[in-house]
């Protein structure tokens, strides 16, 4: 598989989509630090190690995706979006209830 641009790769001499399971507005759960347990949303991809996300309990910040857990749902933003439409997307996509949640993470 050779790269071709930023998302696609060539196989067998198809271009093919290449798709992540941290898409911009996917909701995660964080599982190491001081907010681990808490909900974000991913806002940017910084780079092969590094995410940028933001969410109603925890501060925007950047996150190694080893610390967060991708789940099925998502909301509609844009990369980069602002504190602010995050937020705005959340309470459309009704899902404050559970972005104030916390869940629990197990120790090894």
């Amino acid at each position: 598989m050779k790269k071709f641009s930023n998302d696609k790769f060539i196989e067998n001499n198809l271009v093919t989509n290449y798709m992540s399971v941290y898409d911009i507005g996917r909701i995660c759960v964080k599982t190491m630090g001081r907010e681990a347990g808490k909900y974000c949303v991913v806002v940017d991809i910084i780079d092969k190690n590094y995410i940028l996300v933001d969410g109603l309990g925890i501060r925007r910040r950047r996150v190694n995706y080893r610390h967060i857990e991708p789940i099925a749902d998502t909301i509609e933003i844009k990369k980069g979006a602002s504190h602010e439409n995050v937020e705005t997307a959340i309470k459309k996509a009704k899902l404050e209830k559970k972005m104030k949640e916390t869940v629990s993470i197990p120790t090894k």
